[in-house]
């Protein structure tokens, strides 16, 4: 199933690969980017530091997830304002043209806009599938995630839940 990408890659960080893994979703970020990336701290995040957890046996497995390490010196200013899985996935898109982060920690992503990188976090990832008619609802999704204390805020639930009709 092709669908018109808006951005030929995404760099992801660990909270939203983690929630897109705990509902088994993980191929989406496949189906809508032509690249999936993740830098060394986020993997390390994931599948070494998070090994047992929710996730880090679907993250490793993902025969199509690239690991690229982000230039030192644009990740170095990013390390003092956010996590460092945080900071090398705002420095990777950072060089990568025509890419834009995942992130769903609100730190992080007010970092990421003041450098003017594009974002998006899991719901938005579960609104464009949804566009995109790779999944039916997303609701299910939302309360499968909270059930699992993966926070969302209210009003961002009840905003893409509007924008998609449910």
């Amino acid at each position: 199933m092709s669908c018109r990408m808006i951005r030929p890659a995404i760099v992801a960080d660990s909270g939203p690969l983690i929630s897109l893994a705990i509902i088994e979703q993980l191929d989406l970020l496949r189906q809508l980017y032509q690249r999936v990336l993740v830098p060394p701290a986020v993997w390390h995040e994931v599948t070494v530091k998070g090994l047992g957890m929710p996730g880090a046996q679907a993250v490793a497995q993902l025969s199509w997830l690239e690991i690229r390490k982000p230039e030192p010196q644009v990740r170095q200013p990013l390390s003092i304002l956010v996590d460092p899985g945080e900071a090398e996935a705002i420095a990777l898109a950072q060089t990568i043209t025509d890419s834009i982060v995942l992130l769903d920690d609100s730190q992080a992503r007010r970092v990421a806009e003041r450098f003017h990188i594009p974002r998006i976090g899991t719901l938005g990832i579960l609104r464009k599938a949804k566009k995109h008619g790779l999944i039916i609802a997303i609701r299910p999704y939302i309360e499968y995630l909270r059930a699992n204390n993966i926070y969302m805020a209210n009003n961002l639930v009840e905003a893409v839940l509007q924008d998609v009709g449910e």
